[in-house]
């Protein structure tokens, strides 16, 4: 298949080999964001059929991964759906014939509702409107009735909300249950990152949906199960462990040890350098790939910035806080306001990787780290690039997606790759017309 499918022929499968073939199963990544899920799933062995994401710079970050020639994954996508940004909303009212077309033809329908309104790393807002596109994905899933579901929020998700003392208590993980278990058996689980090899501590809510009444019986066993007995040999086959340090993930990315670039995408601004990689997690984001990656754009810090980063470092150090929030002395001592700032632990899984580049500072240098080094944490390989702006102020958070928030919003592909690949064992085996006598 290429990307220019028609609709009648968008998902047929490959009768090739005297009708004994076996097509990819297939996907479609819902609030797709910049493509972590997509990217494990397709990694694992999943087909890509076209993926939704309504902003714009989110959108170029997919097309460049996803969608250019030469890139190493690539959706499929179908001719009736033009490459361009759009919200699942619009995709239902300009496409519904289409998309009702595709009931029976997908395998999974995976993805991560905007989290924001749920998030504790924010302000959790129980009116805020994106909490709502969850309803938006569960239309999805009853127009395309696919085999599976697959579905990552943040643990916030799983708590009661009311938007004010006389409203009705709300709680979106149960409303998202109920919904599904009519035509799905649901399992759900809140997986921690470092866990399956993600070097950073990330605890996220997971749904899975194996679909009723379809030809044949899943397998009795909780999904989530068997993932959790096949992550230790998925990470022991790529080298890698549970609790991969920060300093096992981004040490080649020291400034102290690459010096200075100028940098490639923004002028006027310096990057870090590359050399080489040190460890087996570092050689598994390497992925093959050679040369300078991108994204490593260094922040602009004063010099008195430097200087009080330094302070801070040395002092969570000597205070034994690394990981944990800055104290109240300390925020007091250099006036500061911010009260989530965290200095990485050399040794351990790095915080939860924020949209806020100044959340976090690096364990040995004075200073905040670079898109790529919370790729690296992320799991995102050096090959993939992120487009858009570095970061967006003010109210245009509310509406933009830069590069630092595609990141941080992302599901960190390494997690992505471990359930893709367990949930092959899942899918229904369907007979091609060829193999009926």
């Amino acid at each position: 298949m290429d990307g220019s499918l028609h609709d009648r022929d968008a998902l047929e499968l490959d009768a090739a080999a005297g009708g004994s073939a076996r097509r990819k199963p297939v996907f479609i990544d819902a609030f797709a964001g910049c493509g972590g899920l997509s990217l494990g799933l397709m990694k694992a062995g999943w087909e890509g059929l076209f993926a939704i994401e309504k902003d714009n710079f989110a959108f170029e970050t997919l097309r460049a991964n996803f969608l250019c020639e030469g890139t190493r994954h690539k959706y499929q996508w179908p001719s009736w759906l033009p490459k361009s940004p759009t919200s699942i909303d619009t995709l239902i009212e300009e496409h519904r014939t289409q998309l009702e077309n595709l009931r029976g033809k997908v395998d999974l329908l995976a993805g991560g509702p905007p989290c924001q309104g749920f998030s504790s790393a924010g302000r959790r807002d129980p009116g805020d409107p994106r909490n709502h596109l969850v309803k938006s994905y569960l239309k999805l899933v009853h127009i395309i009735c696919p085999d599976m579901v697959l579905l990552e929020n943040v643990r916030g998700i799983t708590y009661d909300f009311s938007i004010n003392d006389e409203a009705p208590t709300t709680n979106y993980a149960e409303h998202l249950i109920s919904s599904l278990e009519k035509d799905y058996f649901v399992s759900t689980r809140l997986l921690k990152a470092p866990s399956y090899g993600v070097p950073q501590a990330r605890p996220r809510f997971f749904l899975i949906g194996l679909r009723k009444n379809i030809e044949r019986q899943w397998p009795k066993k909780n999904p989530f199960t068997h993932i959790s007995r096949s992550k230790k040999e998925f990470l022991t086959g790529r080298g890698l462990a549970p609790n991969t340090a920060a300093r096992v993930a981004i040490s080649d990315l020291e400034l102290s040890r690459n010096g200075q670039i100028e940098c490639a995408d923004t002028k006027g601004y310096q990057a870090i350098g590359y050399r080489h990689p040190k460890t087996a997690f570092q050689r598994l984001m390497r992925d093959g790939f050679e040369g300078q990656p991108t994204d490593t754009r260094l922040a602009k810090h004063r010099p008195d910035i430097v200087a009080r980063f330094k302070a801070i470092i040395e002092t969570c150090k000597h205070e034994g806080r690394l990981n944990k929030t800055i104290s109240k002395e300390v925020r007091e001592r250099f006036s500061l306001k911010k009260q989530a700032i965290r200095v990485m632990d050399p040794l351990k899984p790095a915080p939860t990787v924020t949209s806020m580049p100044d959340d976090l500072l690096h364990y040995d240098e004075p200073r905040t780290l670079t898109v790529r080094e919370n790729a690296r944490l992320q799991t995102f390989p050096d090959w993939f690039v992120f487009k858009g702006k570095y970061t967006s102020g003010g109210d245009r958070r509310r509406r933009e997606v830069p590069r630092f928030t595609q990141v941080a919003n992302a599901v960190p592909p390494l997690i992505a790759e471990v359930i893709g690949a367990s949930l092959l064992d899942y899918l229904p085996i369907k007979k091609l017309p060829s193999d009926k006598k």
